[in-house]
């Protein structure tokens, strides 16, 4: 009986030991990340993609899985060594996907996987036509002359490059030449005919860089037309516009008609109603705000009319596609700090009524960030939160009621203390109410004082909602024992257009003290350690870092600035895209725009900095400049201030790479616990 207790007393201990382990940053990168791919063709199984890093190696495998949308274990379809994607279920029931560029088939139950094509050079974003016949894809293709070779042949050694006009470098590349063509050949059982670029000699890309994908070009579903999205626009006069068009390219007549001629700002994400009669796509309004409000658009095909089918709804959509039956639109749209399911119902006229007409689905602590398609009452739709990293759930387009379809990082998490995540309302100085997101430790206990963070988001037009980082990740913060306060602040969607769009040309005013607003109302509360406050952020986020830094009267103990913008002056002179610069900041040389050069230029700022700060700064990011974080590390170094750069020579705007991600992870923590 002693025997007995005993045992039962050590498991006891042993299921509770394992309840409360720990978010850590190698626990983290052990997670399976999930990507909804596509539905069988009878709606009962969801086909998507599973990716997996390899730390000791330092890269990643992504393989294909199928599981029952009804609940169920999950199979795993694909094992070759590379990253299988773009899955497509074929008219006779086999599943075609992407593997190393080229096409493969298999049978749906994973079973004898056949590469189908050989093509040179190989393919990116595949998808056979509807009926088979024709295969669709976009590969590089060189239109202009950039390189010292391409000048003076005689000199092949040469590495030099010429450019007369901007745009000669973008995101983490610079411009060669070269640019993403779509093409389509004939297509029989694995053989390509002759292929044709239907933007041939044209210097314009598409996908879209530089995160543009195969959501940028689709097949009509009767194959007879190619409707792609693309920016017509060359050198500097693509560098100051964010005017992309949709475009219909017919097969028969080889003729490209612009479906959304005249309209001035982004036009992307097309998709075709069941039927083929109409097309959708998600539209901004004014060219350069690239973080204007996004309209659902419909085109009808035989009347060329338009449709503004949220024109009267006051939030700004995303990831719109059809119901099976044509009589609705789904989309994604962030509310107040969460991302959601909502619908658009349609009349039988094509006629689009106002938003009385648009009815959220889905409601919860939770975004829904991503829609893989409708079986019967259902949707299968990616969901995550702030203690979990995306999986596949069905929604109930009735009722919202969502159940999980697959849970690849179950085991993981059943393991984990959760940390709790709570909403509150604070008020901003200028007598407005703001949603401020607060993550607890996972053993948070009240009568106890934690060292608190700030969080202070980049975009700077982007959501805090329930997302989950991988870099950026609140719940490893807070396992770390962290209380993270993560500021709604003004410029972010969810809370209204007005609010969204009031961050341009104020970014070091009432965002900045939206954010001394947050700190200051919880900082209120007994468990929070006022002496032990920090702040970290990356881009727009890096740049609030820096300017807090300046102005923050002895709040904070602790800064940490990733690829943020230190000198308005000199980020003007080396960013790529100036659409974003010249609508949120404007050029210096402009006497309209000084206080921004002025009053909300951080490095005006440095004779006011006390507190010790790290600068993480990415060696390939063209955002956000080196000259950015190597100036603000020389400036805390010269004042003597403590300080520590984490230089990332072959990292952008992010950090991609496993290792480095955990190098990043581990200074970062290292850094407060040294300093905070």
């Amino acid at each position: 009986m002693r025997k007995t207790l005993f045992l039962a007393g050590m498991l006891f201990i042993q299921f509770d030991s394992m309840a409360q382990q720990k978010m850590t940053p190698e626990l983290l990168w052990q997670l399976g990340r999930v990507g909804g791919e596509t539905l069988s063709a009878d709606g009962k199984t969801v086909i998507y993609g599973v990716s997996r890093y390899n730390l000791a190696e330092n890269k990643s495998e992504r393989n294909l899985y199928a599981a029952p949308i009804e609940g169920g274990p999950a199979k795993q379809l694909t094992s070759t060594p590379g990253g299988e994607s773009g899955a497509q279920v074929l008219a006779n029931g086999k599943i075609g996907y992407s593997l190393k560029g080229q096409w493969w088939e298999m049978n749906a139950d994973g079973s004898n996987p056949v590469q189908k094509t050989s093509y040179d050079g190989g393919m990116q974003n595949i998808r056979l036509s509807p009926d088979g016949k024709f295969i669709l894809f976009s590969k590089e293709v060189k239109v202009d002359k950039v390189s010292g070779k391409d000048f003076h042949p005689d000199l092949p050694k040469s590495n030099a490059q010429i450019y007369t006009s901007l745009n000669y470098r973008h995101w983490d590349t610079w411009e060669d030449g070269n640019y993403s063509h779509v093409f389509y050949a004939p297509y029989n059982d694995g053989q390509l005919g002759e292929p044709v670029d239907i933007m041939a000699g044209q210097p314009y890309d598409c996908p879209q860089m530089p995160s543009g994908g195969a959501e940028d070009f689709i097949w009509a579903p009767d194959g007879k037309s190619i409707v792609y999205v693309c920016k017509k626009k060359h050198g500097t006069e693509y560098a100051v516009s964010t005017n992309t068009d949709i475009y219909q390219y017919d097969l028969a007549s080889k003729q490209t008609t612009n479906l959304s001629d005249g309209m001035a700002g982004y036009d992307v994400a097309p998709a075709f109603s069941p039927d083929g009669s109409r097309l959708l796509w998600l539209s901004m309004a004014h060219d350069g705000f690239e973080a204007d409000k996004n309209d659902v658009i419909v085109y009808d095909l035989k009347s060329a009319q338009i449709h503004n089918a949220t024109k009267d709804w006051d939030g700004t959509a995303g990831g719109a596609t059809w119901s099976k039956d044509g009589k609705k639109i789904f989309f994604l749209a962030v509310i107040k700090g969460t991302e959601q399911l909502l619908e658009i119902s349609l009349q039988a006229k094509v006629e689009l009524t106002g938003a009385k007409h648009i009815r959220q689905v889905t409601k919860g602590q939770f975004d829904v960030n991503g829609i893989v398609g409708e079986a019967g009452n259902n949707l299968v739709v990616s969901r995550a939160d702030m203690n979990h990293a995306a999986e596949l759930f069905t929604v109930n387009l009735k009722t919202g009621a969502m159940q999980p379809v697959t849970k690849e990082n179950e085991s993981i998490y059943n393991k984990l203390s959760q940390s709790k995540v709570e909403e509150r309302w604070v008020n901003t100085t200028d007598g407005k109410k703001m949603l401020v997101w607060v993550i607890y430790p996972p053993d948070f206990d009240a009568t106890k004082k934690y060292p608190t963070l700030l969080y202070c988001q980049g975009g700077p037009q982007s959501a805090v909602s329930q997302f989950y980082s991988f870099r950026w990740n609140f719940q490893l913060m807070a396992a770390q024992g962290y209380i993270v306060v993560a500021p709604n602040r003004r410029g972010m969607p969810g809370h209204g257009v007005e609010w969204n769009a009031s961050i341009s040309k104020d970014w070091g005013g009432q965002p900045i003290r939206d954010y001394l607003s947050a700190i200051d109302d919880v900082a209120k509360e007994p468990f929070v350690d006022k002496s032990r406050l920090g702040a970290v952020g990356a881009s727009y986020g890096g740049y609030s870092v820096y300017m807090l830094a300046g102005v923050h009267e002895k709040r904070f103990k602790s800064f940490i600035a990733h690829d943020g913008l230190f000198d308005l002056r000199s980020w003007y002179g080396t960013t790529e895209e100036l659409w974003f610069a010249n609508w949120d900041i404007g050029a210096y040389w402009d006497k309209a725009n000084a206080k921004s050069y002025e009053q909300f230029n951080p490095s005006n700022l440095v004779a006011s900095w006390t507190s010790p700060i790290m600068i993480v700064q990415g060696g390939i990011d063209f955002r956000v400049g080196i000259e950015q974080g190597l100036q603000a590390f020389q400036a805390a170094q010269l004042r003597g201030i403590k300080s520590k750069l984490l230089y990332l020579p072959e990292e952008n705007h992010w950090v991609l790479s496993a290792q480095n991600a955990i190098v990043w992870q581990r200074e970062f923590f290292g850094w407060l616990k040294e300093t905070l």
